[in-house]
């Protein structure tokens, strides 16, 4: 070995728990400036030729963080007859964040006697974006896997759209498309979506599903894909009876909150984030509980990205 060039290693663990080596260089390099890690620690590793020396990277979470590009709206019309159309700034930036100039978009609406309705004012919204856009119905009793994840997995942009969040997860687990879903967040391709369609992607969820039956029943707790470790919560400030049962939720919920306003969106590319909004007075806000203390902390609008660690911080 001597002589040669010692290669640098990062560490990293799968989403089994193990670690594996990737070198250095083909680590993202928007996962290297976690403010975590440092990047100065040696450690050396014997082998069978005796001592080699490696960079250890030792992230705190879990690999499937940051391996995601999304785009979560909290709310907004999109189009829809008889409606303004208020989400254009956030949908352009949800087909720049592709980096196509013609991507293909998959529009998956929830469960509902409205889907086709739904596509065509998403196929407008898209099309005008210079966008090709196909639509995923979940009314198959008995969908076919393989094509379903040939037509999730051949798409640029996922946007999913609002309505019964439990009713389409159900769907989801039941055919195995939340596992489709979680292998399209590690392909570069944008996940995005508004209401249900922007919650369903995080650990847990507010969701009004029961009052979709009952507008005298609670909101509730979901459990979504668990891409982002955090709840989101939608149409914050809109609907005001979710303030106070968003802070009973959280009671339950050991991590912290993204509460989204209409207009507004998170927008997460791998360890970093930041808010874009088609309203300036749009706003997000971060909510936990801690020392028995309930805390709702408006998040910062910058033009840059921020850490991800930092907003996923009690």
């Amino acid at each position: 070995m001597r002589g040669l060039q010692q290669p640098k290693f990062a560490l990293l663990p799968t989403l089994r728990g193990r670690c594996a080596f990737a070198p250095l260089r083909f680590v993202h390099p928007r996962i290297t400036r976690n403010p975590d890690v440092n990047l100065n620690k040696f450690e050396v590793l014997k082998n069978e030729e005796g001592s080699f020396p490696f960079k250890t990277i030792i992230y705190p979470t879990p690999l499937n963080v940051f391996m995601v590009k999304l785009i979560a709206i909290g709310g907004g019309e999109n189009g829809r007859p008889g409606t303004k159309y208020e989400t254009r700034q956030i949908d352009e930036e949800i087909v720049r964040f592709s980096g196509k100039n013609h991507p293909k978009v998959l529009f998956i609406p929830p469960p509902s006697q409205f889907q086709e309705d739904y596509f065509k004012v998403m196929q407008k919204v898209f099309v005008r974006l210079g966008c090709d856009i196909s639509p995923l119905y979940l009314s198959n009793p008995n969908p076919n896997k393989r094509e379903l994840e040939e037509t999730v997995l051949g798409a640029d942009i996922i946007y999913v759209g609002g309505g019964n969040t439990l009713k389409m997860l159900k769907y989801w687990r039941k055919h195995g498309i939340d596992k489709i879903l979680q292998k399209a967040a590690k392909k570069d391709i944008v996940l995005s979506g508004l209401s249900a369609g922007a919650i369903c992607w995080f650990k847990y969820a507010q969701s009004d599903s029961w009052k979709m039956t009952n507008p005298e029943n609670p909101y509730i707790r979901v459990h979504g894909l668990d891409l982002i470790q955090a709840l989101c919560a939608p149409h914050f400030t809109r609907e005001k009876d979710r303030y106070s049962d968003l802070k009973d939720i959280m009671k339950r919920s050991t991590g912290v909150g993204i509460a989204l306003e209409d207009c507004c969106a998170v927008e997460i590319i791998n360890r970093e984030y930041r808010l874009i909004t088609s309203k300036p007075d749009a706003q997000a806000y971060k909510v936990y509980w801690k020392n028995n203390k309930y805390h709702q902390e408006t998040i910062e609008k910058k033009k840059t990205f921020s850490p991800l660690d930092e907003l996923l911080r009690k």
